[in-house]
């Protein structure tokens, strides 16, 4: 039996790979979202608009991106989509290592199908009285959105937006399928060459465990604030 040995693995250039990886998964992740809840808020407003054409093109876009796995569409965006371009663009896309902006681009728009869906449980919470004063006081349809009901929304689905928060920053484990070199790449990487497979693994597992934990704490933090204000 092989005896563990964390050194091999926390030394040198197998650091380095982690320490890169790790912050390739942090970019990665924050971006992403960042992303997507601008957009999230984007199609929530849309559909919140007395528009069937539009609630129907964002009804699609969310059936989308729930049902289809996100792998699959990781897939779609790095190898389907430089297909579609002009042969000029794909080949300038193919050669610019173009792995992470896909990897962007796709995780940002299955989040924000989730976090749309969040947000307009959100909306249905809300009382509607406070949208017809609103429209009483001589609003409109949008600034309604923005001023009154979005902000109550928004504090109304706080546990589930860190869910999706979670569920986004273990997703980008996914981005190595496309070659993206975040901290599961690297992992996999240096298990490859050391045969160090408990030790790899237990180390990537750790940091996905940290983070997760961050993020929880400072979802609990920003939810208890948001409370005690309510009741202020």
């Amino acid at each position: 039996m092989q005896n563990l040995d964390f050194s091999i693995v926390l030394d040198g250039a197998y650091l380095r790979l982690l320490l890169k990886g790790a912050a390739m998964t942090l970019l990665l992740f924050v971006a992403s979202l960042l992303c997507a809840f601008v957009l999230a808020l984007v199609l929530t407003s849309l559909r919140a608009l007395p528009s069937r054409v539009l609630s129907t093109l964002v009804e699609g876009y969310v059936n989308y991106h729930r049902n289809v796995p996100t792998l699959v569409q990781l897939f779609v965006w790095y190898f389907g989509v430089p297909q579609l371009l002009p042969a000029w663009l794909g080949a300038w896309v193919n050669a610019h290592d173009s792995e992470l902006v896909f990897a962007w681009i796709a995780l940002s728009l299955n989040a924000a199908a989730y976090l749309s869906e969040d947000l307009r449980s959100g909306l249905r919470a809300v009382s509607r009285h406070q949208a017809d004063s609103a429209r009483a006081l001589g609003m409109t349809a949008l600034q309604v959105l923005g001023n009154v009901l979005l902000p109550q929304a928004l504090r109304k689905v706080v546990p589930s937006l860190v869910n999706q928060s979670l569920t986004l920053f273990k997703t980008t484990s996914l981005a190595m399928a496309i070659g993206v070199a975040e901290v599961t790449y690297a992992s996999r990487q240096i298990e490859n060459e050391t045969y160090r497979t408990f030790e790899t693994i237990a180390i990537a597992s750790a940091f996905y465990l940290i983070v997760s934990f961050a993020i929880m704490l400072v979802g609990a933090a920003y939810d208890r604030r948001q409370r005690l204000s309510t009741v202020r």
